[in-house]
This record gives structure tokens, sequence and C-alpha cells, in this order.
């Protein structure tokens, strides 16, 4: 991650805002995260990051249950986790929840 990137707090909890969903749809060559007149193409890594944003895990516990799955470093899955957030909470397509 560069300096400019603000880092998202680990124990945010991220979710789909209302009017968002991820969903496996075969005309599109798989995983799309739908929202109100807008479509976004997921690969493989968003998607198995985005399953786990339900409100429920905080991105700490998403990045080691991804680390673990994986067997990757951690500090390189809190980074590419923390990219997507980022990018996908600025274009208001995820909701970051900080309690």
């Amino acid at each position: 991650m560069s300096e400019t990137t603000p880092v998202i707090p680990i124990n945010a909890r991220p979710r789909l805002p209302r009017g968002v969903r991820l969903i496996h749809n075969e005309a599109h060559g798989g995983w799309v995260l739908l929202a109100p007149e807008r479509l976004f193409k997921a690969d493989a890594i968003a998607a198995e990051i985005l399953k786990r944003c339900t409100g429920d895990a905080t991105v700490d516990s998403i990045v080691d249950e991804l680390a673990s799955t994986y067997s990757a470093p951690r500090e390189r899955i809190l980074a590419d986790v923390s990219a997507l957030l980022k990018g996908l909470a600025e274009k208001k397509l995820l909701e970051l929840e900080v309690q």
C-alpha cells in the first residue's frame, strides 16, 4: 500500500450497503457486484473478500481467515484487503462500521 492510502481500521466491520449484492452470474463470467445502475466484475480474490463482508466479521478476522485459508503472509493479505475495501467504500459499494 502506498503512503497516501489511508489504513482501514482493523476493527471495522465491512458490509454491503442496502441495494448492493454480490452474485455469481454466468452471463458476466463469474462473480459480480450489483449496485443500482452499476455492475462491477469481481475477480476470484475480490469475491473471496466480499463474501466475508457481512457486517459480522471485523477486517482483522477476515484477514486472519484468508491468511489461514490460503497460507499467505498476513501483511500481504491485509494490504490487499485494505486496498479493495477502501476503493469500494469510496465508490459507496461498501460500508465500514467502526465500533
